[in-house]
């Protein structure tokens, strides 16, 4: 999917004792986690001044609307849907992508799933990508890495496609500011030694994530005109709700 996502500690570990002390509050917090059952059901909308897709404009630098939703078990297995309005593709204006995985881990996460790409009315285009992620924080720094594999398929034009990643974060203590920065290398159906990468920022204000970043590649799409320039440099912003 594309596709991508704060500190209590001291809050928690305070209430923790008092939940200890008295009896009342430690009930009242049990029976929240029971009611919370679980299941959790988390989603939101972005919207954006441009679709980029590992560095590449896939709503041709027009704005996108991007809603999502996933359903969570405690257990780490989840599913979910990611939906954006894309340039127009053999007479498809549409990309949907139903995902599953198995995530987890502490202090080093990690997260292994399956996203099936779906483009309504162009079914031809339709293919599947094995995708593992692993991240850890250390203070406020977060690193992550993802590495997908697209075997061939009618969808990739019976060629298969690898890509691999890297991402830093970090995020300004006592701000709501968070600094971000990504480069990831495509080679196979999508791509010949195709890099990209990004520079960013995000801010929280009043229960929105607004983001600006600057998006990068040393390719083009195959096969497209380079007047389209379509994996060039641009400005991406972009507001978010999530739930």
């Amino acid at each position: 999917m594309r596709k991508q996502i704060f500190s209590l500690a001291a809050a928690c570990a305070a209430f923790g004792s008092m939940a200890a002390a008295t009896p009342a509050f430690a009930a009242d917090e049990e029976e929240a986690e029971e009611a919370e059952g679980p299941i959790t059901v988390s989603g939101g909308i972005t919207l954006a001044s441009d679709y980029r897709f590992r560095g590449v404009s896939l709503s041709d630098k027009d704005f996108a609307v991007q809603p999502t939703i996933t359903i969570s078990h405690e257990s780490g297995l989840y599913v979910g849907a990611w939906a954006s309005n894309i340039a127009d593709n053999a007479g498809d204006d549409i990309e949907l992508d139903l995902y599953a995985g198995f995530a987890g881990g502490d202090t080093v996460t990690y997260d292994l799933g399956v996203t099936y790409y779906v483009y309504p009315g162009a079914s031809a285009l339709n293919y599947v990508e094995f995708i593992g992620k692993t991240g850890t924080t250390i203070g406020p720094v977060t690193l992550g890495g993802i590495l997908a594999y697209a075997p061939s398929q009618d969808g990739t034009g019976n060629t298969d496609n690898v890509y691999v990643g890297g991402n830093a974060a970090f995020a300004i203590p006592n701000t709501p500011l968070t600094f971000n920065s990504s480069l990831g290398l495509e080679d196979g159906a999508f791509g010949d030694n195709k890099l990209d990468w990004s520079l960013g920022v995000t801010a929280s204000v009043a229960g929105f994530t607004l983001g600006a970043s600057y998006v990068d590649t040393n390719r083009n799409v195959p096969g497209t005109p380079i007047t389209r320039n379509l994996g060039g440099a641009g400005a991406v912003f972009s507001v978010a709700y999530t739930f």
